[in-house]
C-alpha cells in the first residue's frame, strides 16, 4: 500500500471584520475552529461580515480538519466549534468539553473521478467503492481524521471492505482542497463534500461519479467549548447561527451562483 504524507496540515486563520462604524454595539472577538469545507466553500466569508454588522462581535477562524478542530477545542484554544463528524461530536459533549451539540445544517458527500474513467456518473456507492478497491483504482483519502476522512472510513466499513487494501490507496494527510488537487493531478478518485467541489475554479478532468446516497449525507454541528473565554460572544454567535437570521442566510448561500443552496439549514 502506498501512502504519501504531505506534512503538517495547513491551518488557515482569518480574522473577519466588517467596515467600522456601522454598528454601535461593540463586542469582542471569538475564535471559531471549523472544518475546511465551511471555509473553502466561502460560507464563512459570506456569513461572518453580516454577523459582525448585526452584533458587533468579530470572529477569528481556524480552518482545519474536524479532528484537529476538536483537539483545538479540547486544548482550550477555541470558543466555538463548527464541525461534521457526529460520533466525535457526541463524544466531545460526553467528555464534558461542551454542554450541548446543536444541529445547524447539512449538505452531502460526493465521489469524484476521471470523466473518462471506468466508473460512470450515477454509479451507486455500493458499486463505486467496491470497484475502486477491486480494480486497484487510484484513490486519494484525506487521511487527516477530518469529518470527510471519518465518513470515508465509515463507508468502507459499512460495505464490509478495507479500502486501504487497494494498492493505489493514497493518504494525503491534507485538507479537502489539497486532496482534490492531488486527485486532479493523478486523475484519481476521492470523496469530497459537495460545497468545496462546487467552489473550485479548476476541476481538471474530474467529475461526480457517485451522489445522492443516504450514506453520503453530511450533517454539521455547532458547539460552545466549555472553556471559552468569551461565553457571551460565543452564545450570541451560536444563537445567531441556529436562529432565524443565520438559518435564512445559510439557505441562501450558493443559490444565486449555482441555483441551489450549498448547505441546507437544519437547526431545530
Amino acid at each position: 500500500m502506498k501512502k504519501f504524507f504531505l506534512g503538517l496540515l495547513m491551518m488557515s486563520m482569518v480574522a473577519v471584520f466588517a467596515a467600522c462604524g456601522n454598528n454601535d454595539d461593540e463586542g469582542g472577538t471569538i475564535i471559531l475552529a471549523t472544518t475546511t469545507s465551511t471555509y473553502d466553500a466561502g460560507l464563512l466569508d459570506f456569513l461572518l461580515p453580516i454577523f459582525y454588522e448585526e452584533t458587533g462581535w468579530a470572529v477569528t477562524v481556524i480552518s482545519q480538519g474536524t479532528g484537529l478542530a476538536m483537539q483545538t477545542g479540547r486544548d482550550g484554544e477555541a470558543d466555538v466549534l463548527l464541525v461534521h463528524a457526529r460520533a466525535l461530536e457526541d463524544q466531545f459533549v460526553a467528555d464534558g468539553y461542551a454542554e450541548r451539540r446543536y444541529d445547524i445544517m447539512y449538505n452531502d458527500f460526493i465521489v469524484l473521478g476521471p470523466a473518462d474513467g471506468p466508473i460512470a456518473h450515477n454509479t451507486p456507492i455500493n458499486q463505486s467503492f467496491p470497484q475502486i478497491l477491486n480494480d486497484n483504482l487510484p484513490f486519494i483519502s484525506r487521511g487527516d481524521n477530518s469529518g470527510t476522512h471519518v465518513r470515508e472510513l465509515d463507508v468502507w466499513t459499512a460495505l464490509g471492505l478495507d479500502g486501504t487494501a487497494n494498492e493505489n490507496y493514497i493518504e494525503a494527510g491534507a485538507g479537502m482542497g489539497a486532496t482534490i488537487t492531488m486527485a486532479i493531478e493523478m486523475e484519481a478518485f476521492t470523496l469530497s463534500d459537495r460545497a468545496t467541489w462546487y467552489n473550485r475554479p479548476d476541476r481538471g478532468n474530474l467529475v461526480i461519479v457517485t451522489e445522492g446516497s443516504p450514506d453520503l449525507l453530511n450533517p454539521y454541528g455547532i458547539m460552545i467549548v466549555s472553556t471559552t473565554l468569551e461565553p457571551e460572544g460565543s452564545r450570541i454567535f451560536v444563537d445567531w447561527m441556529i436562529g432565524a437570521r443565520g438559518q435564512e442566510l445559510i439557505g441562501q448561500f450558493g443559490v444565486e451562483e449555482f441555483g441551489n443552496p450549498l448547505f441546507f439549514p437544519e437547526a431545530n
